[in-house]
């Protein structure tokens, strides 16, 4: 990564104060991340992201005065450009869907190591949604268990209007790959991968990837074959 570029300005929100901190001395010790701030509940969590306005907001689930999933749809609204980064000591499935229907772009562990965290901060500013790998197979079993919603008039557009290649990415996607394994497997650049993604999800009304793995799980869109 170009290190001449601006930082990715990051905002730290978790409750232990030596977690929080620790945290916040490893990013800054990378050369293309800033911490803009920190807050220990997700309240106060708000608040700083409405006045720093971050690139991403790292928020902890389990929080005094305000919990980070409540706290992910209100950044949102405060601070709609920033990307939100879950993280959580245990992978609680309830929390998982909540935090995705919240509109977070990732979900991550707190035991992974430093140098994949920072990467997956990274993957955000890339409109990649970051996930534990350990929580990619739960979320899509959730998604396998709940009911298709009947189609609606306002409901999203259906298989028929995706592209045979924005499907097959798609189905990668739910997979867990990041786009530059996607150009990888596929032959093609990452950026073709991107630019794939963001029509996708422009077509299905979705913000980010996650949503779109669940969607191609929950539709039956993941078994076709593949493209020639």
């Amino acid at each position: 990564m170009d290190v001449a570029t601006d930082p990715i300005r990051v905002l730290v929100v978790d409750d232990q104060p030596l977690f929080r901190m620790a945290i916040s001395c490893l990013i800054e010790d990378e050369p293309d991340l800033h911490v803009v701030g920190q807050a220990d509940n997700g309240l106060l969590g708000v608040e700083k992201a409405r006045e720093l306005q971050p690139d991403v907001v790292l928020l902890d689930v389990e929080m005094p005065v305000m919990g980070g999933i409540e706290a992910a749809g209100l950044v949102r609204a405060q601070a709609p450009a920033a990307k939100v980064l879950m993280l959580s000591v245990v992978g609680d499935d309830e929390h998982l869907v909540d935090a995705v229907r919240q509109g977070a772009h990732g979900y991550l562990l707190k035991d992974l190591r430093p140098h994949q965290l920072f990467d997956m901060i990274r993957a955000c500013m890339r409109d990649e949604s970051p996930l534990s790998p350990a929580l990619v197979s739960r979320l899509l079993s959730h998604v396998r268990g709940t009911p298709a919603v009947p189609p609606t008039p306002t409901a999203p557009p259906k298989r028929a209007d995706l592209s045979e290649r924005e499907l097959e990415i798609l189905r990668l996607v739910a997979e867990g790959l990041t786009n530059r394994q996607i150009g990888r497997q596929l032959h093609i650049t990452e950026g073709t991968v991107k630019n794939h993604v963001h029509n996708a999800l422009h077509k299905l009304h979705m913000e980010n990837r996650i949503q779109a793995a669940a969607y191609v799980v929950r539709h039956g869109l993941g078994n076709a074959a593949p493209m020639p």
